[in-house]
């Protein structure tokens, strides 16, 4: 099955999979509450958080029953909700006499909050010291839940270029190179999160639109180790990015240069793709990966 194939098929299977789940399992009350402010919340999600907040309080594991008592919930109801999480890796069970603890996911999310935070203090002098090296603008970014946000953008006197809409870049993941940069190293199930939640949509003429492009288009970026907006988000711009890789070596953000078209010449393409790549490896050993 090719690489198309086996994501469009997982597409399907997502979107057939969410018309057939049952609204709450057995034992749940799907009850909407008011907050203080009027907004509505969930009850059952916020027993759950409930039931997170008292383990991380706790900072040790706590036996089912206490965790009912704490949350002030019946045992068969917090029994549901734990079961839940555990699937979910938020919470572990640690065997019957220790009871529940907060799981592998729920440490990799605080992990990746925390980092996410830190980027931008962390590379914020890189990220100008590339922008002044190559006389242009440099963007930051990173994917946040399925979401393309930048953290920094240092803009050259040079080649200065008012921002596209925040908004509108958030949902441009398959347009922007800071976005394809990030999408290219992506397992399929969260690439199909991503284009499920924001579609392909056209920004200009030369925008990839459907999903046998796009998933070329990410084979590219695998295997040259940067990924091109060419006048895709804006015409008349050109940008260059490349992934950047922390300790473990997975991809937590991108950077990218922005330039004129009329200066993206085949040649200063070239320079430009590879001074980018380089950085992109600088940067990545400022956030603890040392591989080449």
């Amino acid at each position: 099955m090719s690489d198309v194939d086996r994501v469009a098929k997982t597409i399907e299977a997502e979107a057939h999979s969410s018309e057939s789940l049952p609204t709450e399992p057995a034992g749940f009350e799907a009850v909407s509450t008011l907050n203080p402010s009027g907004s509505k919340q969930i009850q059952s999600v916020g027993r759950a958080l409930t039931i997170l907040e008292l383990l991380a309080a706790e900072g040790d594991a706590l036996p089912l029953k206490e965790l009912a008592s704490r949350s002030q919930l019946n045992q068969s109801t917090c029994h549901h909700l734990i079961s839940t999480l555990v699937g979910r890796g938020y919470i572990d069970h640690q065997g019957r006499n220790r009871g529940y603890g907060l799981g592998r996911k729920f440490h990799e999310l605080a992990d990746l909050a925390g980092r996410q935070t830190d980027l931008a203090e962390i590379l914020k002098q890189n990220v100008e010291a590339l922008s002044k090296k190559l006389e242009q603008s440099v963007q930051l970014a990173v994917l946040s839940d399925t979401s393309l946000v930048t953290k920094l953008s240092c803009q050259h006197p040079k080649n200065h270029f008012a921002e596209p809409d925040e908004l509108i870049k958030m949902s441009a993941s398959h347009a922007a190179a800071t976005g394809k940069a990030i999408l290219a190293w992506l397992p399929d199930s969260e690439l199909v999160r991503v284009i499920a939640a924001n579609g392909l949509t056209g920004y200009t003429p030369n925008t990839i639109t459907s999903l046998s492009g796009l998933i070329e288009e990410l084979r590219h970026v695998r295997r040259n180790g940067f990924a091109v907006d060419d006048e895709e988000l804006r015409e008349g711009i050109v940008c260059v990015g490349s992934a950047l890789r922390e300790s473990s070596g997975a991809v937590v953000a991108s950077i990218s240069v922005t330039i004129p078209a009329v200066d993206a010449t085949p040649e200063y393409r070239k320079a430009l793709s590879q001074s980018v790549i380089q950085a992109a490896q600088q940067f990545s050993k400022r956030l603890g990966n040392t591989k080449p």
